[in-house]
């Protein structure tokens, strides 16, 4: 008899384990497709941003050829510029301090940036410029891409950290190292695309 109970004891701890086993690969399978999902997707944002960084050097290009431009309005764009494109974060381990930094950095530029559509007011000709004009256009349509892809990357973000937070997975997370990753947080007034012109009017 006891050796009955001792076999049916070890049976179930042993179905117990097995069962155990699939549902950790199981969930190991799936938090690996969902922050392959969120490397993904940042790569897009590094993306967006990163064309909207191209773009600088041809506006500078285009405003020095207007005579007596404020010269250190020009310094501050192609400094914040620099800075913001040399931050290079590893998509998996995006805590808040990573991600706060690069936001931090291309908030910077995109203040520089206002500051110079700001001035070419004083420059009639320069807005007139039709060079000038599809630059802008194209920056725009890079600002629509930026907000768009911040959203895209929040849902992966929120649907991966959700996914490893739900019981049993939260038991699995742990213990494969899958840990929780920071979003992008809005600010009052991010939640609608920055409009050129208006910044130039």
């Amino acid at each position: 008899m006891k050796f009955t109970t001792r076999t049916i004891v070890l049976s179930v701890l042993g179905l117990i384990l097995v069962i155990g086993f699939f549902m950790g690969c199981s969930a190991q399978r799936n938090m690996v497709a969902k922050e392959e999902a969120v490397i993904t997707q940042w790569a897009q944002v590094e993306n967006v941003y990163q064309r909207r960084a191209d773009l600088i050097p041809n506006i500078v290009a285009v405003v020095k050829k207007y005579s007596e431009f404020e010269a250190k309005t020009l310094e501050n764009i192609v400094n914040a510029r620099a800075k913001a494109t040399s931050i290079n974060i590893n998509p998996e381990n995006l805590d808040e301090a990573s991600l706060q930094k690069f936001e931090n950095a291309q908030n910077t530029l995109s203040a520089s940036l206002g500051r110079l559509l700001m001035v070419t007011e004083n420059y009639p000709d320069l807005k007139s410029s039709t060079k000038f004009d599809a630059l802008m256009t194209e920056l725009e349509g890079c600002e629509n891409r930026i907000t768009f892809q911040r959203q895209v990357f929040n849902e992966k973000v929120q649907d991966y950290n959700t996914y490893i937070r739900r019981f049993p997975n939260n038991m699995f997370a742990g213990f494969f190292g899958f840990e929780r990753k920071a979003v992008f947080k809005m600010k009052q007034g991010s939640d609608t695309t920055p409009d050129v012109e208006k910044l130039m009017e």
